[in-house]
């Protein structure tokens, strides 16, 4: 990604703000990012061309951020967040504001339908692999700023445990049965900030939430992250035909936070994990039925390939769903998760 087609895209992105027609998220910055990666630079500005007419323009700041406990979630403060982020970025080493951040930001981890981690871990990874230039540095202020401004917690999610297990002997941490196990919502009407007031009525929420023992270790809380991506890909598959474009979030946000975790202090990689399950079970108890469907036949293809379809198709989540599902594949290696982009690419 050193051609500069990702920070010209920045550029152009970042006069537009993080959401648009009311609370909307800009997916412009995390598509891009994904559509380097994976060498189709070449579609960037054209598909940039298309998408940047439906943004809003950047939003302006009311008053500077003070306080910052009481401007979490606050919406209005928009510009206020953006301003401040730019303003630590440019005086603080990148790595160094994310690690005072994200323990501050990642009890909101539902900000935005999840879109707020999203966007800092497509933005993580491009100051991980590259020179951090001042577009990249400017787009991870953003992505902190549309995190804070949404900041969300997932209901009942403070009161999961946190302590690790008393029995050093404990099994593993068991993601296929902790989601195996979520209960739904009855009502599954109405947006996503409507939907996840429901949970606390929800009969056997919080248990099935604290379901997840705690990581012992920061390989553990690795592991766990890469197995709740693994199985939240295969779900996509039994439940994506109901809600194909907000199920894709139950993958990439845990994706995200997996993305993150090299750059973060490894005492942050445990409750990185706890929040990264409270995200996925959430969007899994409020959009998936309670009975999934056999997994679709889908045309087998090389990684490459299931990437180059996404691009071509087009819409931002086929290509952020691609781009998590690839991820998966090359630690698994199951190719069933190859056939999850496709689904997507079928669905939407």
């Amino acid at each position: 990604m050193s051609d500069g087609i990702l920070d010209e895209a920045y550029e152009r992105l970042h006069r537009t703000g993080p959401e648009f027609e009311g609370w909307l998220s800009n997916h412009g910055p995390m598509a891009v990012e994904a559509l380097t990666r994976h060498g189709h630079q070449q579609q960037v500005h054209r598909w940039l061309d298309d998408y940047l007419g439906r943004l809003d323009e950047l939003p302006r700041g009311l008053h500077p951020i003070t306080d910052w406990r009481s401007a979490l979630g606050d919406a209005k403060r928009a510009g206020d967040w953006l301003t401040y982020f730019d303003r630590q970025l440019r005086e603080h080493p990148w790595r160094d504001v994310l690690g005072t951040w994200w323990p501050r930001l990642l009890p909101g981890i539902a900000a935005g339908a999840t879109h707020g981690v999203i966007r800092v871990g497509h933005a993580v990874r491009a100051l991980e692999t590259d020179d951090p230039t001042p577009q990249r540095l400017t787009e991870l202020g953003q992505a902190l700023g549309y995190w804070a401004a949404r900041w969300q917690p997932v209901p009942g999610a403070d009161r999961m445990p946190t302590d690790l297990p008393s029995d050093p002997s404990a099994g593993p941490q068991h993601v296929d049965a902790a989601l195996a196990g979520l209960p739904r919502i009855d009502d599954q009407s109405g947006g996503v900030r409507d939907r996840l007031k429901r949970l606390p009525g929800v009969p056997g929420w919080e248990p099935a939430l604290a379901a997840l023992r705690p990581a012992r270790s920061p390989a553990e809380a690795a592991q766990g992250l890469t197995a709740l991506v693994h199985r939240a890909g295969l779900d996509y598959l039994r439940f994506g035909h109901t809600e194909p474009v907000m199920l894709v979030h139950a993958v990439t946000a845990p994706t995200a936070v997996l993305r993150t975790l090299p750059a973060l202090d490894r005492a942050l990689w445990a409750p990185s994990l706890a929040a990264a399950w409270a995200a996925t079970a959430a969007m899994t108890a409020v959009y998936a039925p309670a009975d999934g469907i056999a997994p679709p036949t889908v045309t087998a293809a090389s990684p490459a390939e299931v990437f180059a379809r996404a691009a071509r198709h087009g819409d931002e989540h086929v290509v952020k769903l691609a781009d998590a599902v690839l991820d998966a594949h090359a630690v698994s290696g199951d190719d069933r998760l190859l056939a999850a982009a496709g689904y997507a690419g079928q669905l939407i």
